[in-house]
C-alpha cells in the first residue's frame, strides 16, 4: 500500500512526549558495502530519520548505505524508516537522530516551532508533488478541477497553496486514502501522489492518470532535504561534512545504476516492487538533475526566499519570524559533484 504523507502531528504537541523518551523504535541495522571488512579504526555511529517508508525517493542514501560510502566515510550509520505522521523535525532537534529527511516547506514549518533544523544537502530540485486526475476528464489544468473528489492531506502546504489559488468549486476533499483503489474505480476522482510512485501503480493496474504538477503553479520546495540541528553543525562540522559528502556520492551512484539498492529497499519494504522502484528511479532523475548542470543537492537563496513568503501566505509562517539564512546552508556540499 503506498500511503502517502498525511500531516505530521504538531512540534509543540509532542516535544514533551518524546523528550520523555515515547519517540523511540528500532532502527534497520547498519550495512556495509560489497567487500566493506569489520577491520579498521572504529566508525562513528550515526543515525537517520526518514519521512517515509523506504522508497526511490531515499535512494541516494541508501545508496551510500549499500554501497559503502558511508562506511568508507568512517560512519557506522542506521537508517530508520519514516511512516504515516512521523515526527522528524521533532526527533532530530530532540537529538535523537543526528539527520533527518524533510521538504523545504517542513524545515520552514519546524522554524516556526521554534525547532532549530538546517538544510544541508537537497537532492530533487523539483517538488515530485502531483495532483493525479483521469485522462478522460479532459482536465489538463489545476483551474479545471471542479465537481468532484479530491483526496488530498488538505493541512499541508501544498494543499492550503492549491486551495488559495483555485476555487476548486463543488470539488469534496477527503483524507487521502494511502492507495489508488478509490481512483481505479470512480472516474470522477482524483488524488494527491509524487509523480514517481502513484501514477505508475494506477496505469499498471489498468487506470488512466494524468498528473498536473504542483511546481508548475510555482510552489516548488525542494524535496527529500537532509536536515541536522544547528547545536550538530556548531559541534561537529566534520561530521556534517562527512555525511553530507556520502549523500551526494551516494545519490550520484544511484542515479547511475540503481539495482543494488533496489535489491535492498524491496527487501526491507516488500510493498516497494522493483518495478515501481525501477520506475521511480527514471523518473526521479530529471526532478534531482534539473537542469542538467545542477550540482546534486545545491540550493538558492532565492528559492528558500519565494517558499518563506508562500507559507506566510498561507499562515504556515509568521512574518519576520525567521530568517531565511538560517533555514539552509551550502557550506559542506562538495560541490564538484556534479551530475
Amino acid at each position: 500500500m503506498l500511503f502517502r504523507r498525511a500531516a505530521a502531528p504538531l512540534f509543540a504537541l509532542l516535544f514533551a512526549a518524546l523528550a520523555a523518551g515515547c519517540g523511540g523504535s528500532s532502527t534497520e541495522a547498519p550495512g556495509r558495502g560489497a567487500g566493506e571488512s569489520e577491520a579498521g579504526p572504529p566508525r562513528r555511529s550515526v543515525k537517520l530519520l526518514l519521512n517515509w517508508f523506504p522508497e526511490a525517493e531515499h535512494g541516494g542514501y541508501y545508496a551510500a548505505l549499500v554501497n559503502g560510502g558511508f562506511a568508507r566515510a568512517g560512519l557506522d550509520v542506521a537508517i530508520q524508516p519514516g511512516g504515516p505522521g512521523t515526527p522528524v523535525a521533532q526527533q532530530v532537534a530532540l537529538g535523537q537522530f543526528e539527520f533527518g529527511i524533510l521538504n523545504a516547506d517542513g524545515v520552514i514549518q519546524a522554524r516556526s516551532e521554534e525547532a532549530s533544523l538546517v538544510c544541508v544537502f537537497a537532492p530533487l530540485q523539483t517538488s515530485p508533488r502531483c495532483i493525479m486526475v483521469h485522462k478522460k476528464s479532459g482536465i489538463t489544468e489545476f483551474g479545471q478541477i471542479r465537481n468532484m473528489t479530491l483526496a488530498m492531506s488538505s493541512s499541508q502546504p501544498f494543499a492550503l497553496f492549491l486551495r488559495k489559488r483555485f476555487p476548486l468549486e463543488g470539488v469534496q476533499i477527503v483524507p487521502y486514502p494511502g492507495n489508488v483503489v478509490q481512483f481505479l474505480r470512480d472516474e470522477n476522482f482524483a488524488q494527491q501522489g509524487y509523480v514517481f510512485s502513484e501514477p505508475f501503480v494506477a496505469e499498471s493496474q489498468g487506470g488512466d492518470p494524468h498528473v498536473l504538477m504542483v511546481s508548475d503553479l510555482g510552489f516548488n520546495p525542494y524535496t527529500s532535504c537532509l536536515v541536522c540541528t544547528e547545536d550538530l553543525i556548531r559541534k561537529e562540522p566534520e561530521l556534517v561534512r562527512a555525511f553530507v559528502a556520502a549523500c551526494a556520492a551516494g545519490w550520484k551512484e544511484y542515479l547511475a545504476s540503481p539495482g543494488a539498492v533496489h535489491e535492498h529497499i524491496h527487501k526491507i519494504n516488500p510493498e516497494m516492487s522493483r518495478e515501481v522502484l525501477d520506475y521511480g528511479a527514471k523518473a526521479l532523475a530529471p526532478l534531482v538533475r534539473g537542469s542538467g548542470k545542477t550540482p546534486i543537492g545545491i540550493m538558492v537563496k532565492a528559492r528558500w526566499v519565494t517558499l518563506l513568503e508562500q507559507l506566510v501566505e498561507i499562515g504556515e509562517a509568521k512574518p519576520g519570524m525567521i530568517d531565511v539564512e538560517d533555514l539552509f546552508t551550502t557550506a559542506f556540499l562538495p560541490h564538484e559533484l556534479a551530475p
